[in-house]
């Protein structure tokens, strides 16, 4: 028979054994599962999220994977059925996809703003772009101009043109590029002269300086935007995700990237 005293002993080992097993945290549990967060994001918020990532990551208690391209060929793929967790893209496709069903109403929200800019070379010198007479010449003095043809910063750029008169003239010698990166990319190997992108796509690449941004009359602010998709299925993680980029603590990453934060703090 067993002791009675010996059975209390066991029974207390085991209550204390149960107690002091350290507990796992949350985000250890979802990488057993398999759990990943996808967000698609927009180039012009690309080298804020790379920085912010981590702590995209410890407020979720996920693992997040980042896609990043150009605003349009995301909404392409969205509506072609692509699945993602969190965009965050450009406003106006952004509104459509709520249309669509694709991106939840009530979680929409404004992230930060940037504006266009002229790049060269690092280590070329920097052309004058501050007025509309400086920017005009320097792009007719140009051999090659590049630019995303269906980008966030295309539609500031081809009014400048037009408003400049010179739309024609840097069409004959445009390269146009599928995104920003093989914009950047071409610049800095010396394939082209100049190249036009968002502020925070030029700060962000390797071999390129900004010359500087356009004429305050040209300028429009780009915003990046978050939407929760409909489908997710831990809504509660992507709106941690989301308090996380419009923290406080988040604003000097999003400033050192060349954007202005819009919710951070609030």
């Amino acid at each position: 028979m067993t002791n009675p005293f010996a059975r209390a002993a066991l029974l207390a080992a085991g209550i204390s054994a149960f107690i002091f097993v350290p507990a796992r945290n949350l985000a250890a549990q979802h990488a057993e599962t398999g759990a990943e967060i996808h967000i698609l994001c927009s180039n012009g918020f690309h080298a804020a999220m790379e920085k912010l990532l981590p702590q995209a990551e410890r407020a979720s208690g996920r693992a997040v994977k980042v896609e990043f391209g150009a605003s349009a060929n995301f909404k392409r793929s969205i509506e072609n059925g692509d699945a993602f967790d969190l965009a965050i893209l450009t406003p106006q496709i952004v509104a459509d996809l709520v249309k669509e069903g694709k991106i939840a109403p009530g979680t929409v929200v404004d992230l930060a703003s940037t504006g266009t800019g002229l790049a060269v070379r690092a280590g070329r010198p920097k052309p004058d772009v501050s007025t509309a007479a400086a920017i005009k010449k320097t792009l007719l003095d140009a051999k090659s101009i590049s630019y995303v043809k269906v980008g966030a910063g295309t539609p500031a750029i081809v009014d400048m043109l037009n408003r400049l008169g010179i739309s024609e003239d840097v069409q004959r010698k445009a390269v146009f590029q599928p995104g920003a990166e093989l914009s950047m990319a071409s610049l800095a190997a010396g394939e082209t002269d100049v190249a036009f992108a968002l502020i925070s796509e030029i700060l962000a690449s390797p071999g390129v300086q900004l010359a500087g941004p356009l004429p305050p009359e040209f300028q429009r602010k780009v915003i990046m935007t978050a939407g929760i998709s409909a489908s997710t299925k831990d809504r509660a993680a992507m709106n941690a995700i989301v308090q996380s980029l419009t923290s406080a603590s988040a604003a000097p990453t999003i400033k050192a990237a060349g954007m202005d934060p819009i919710g951070a703090g609030k």
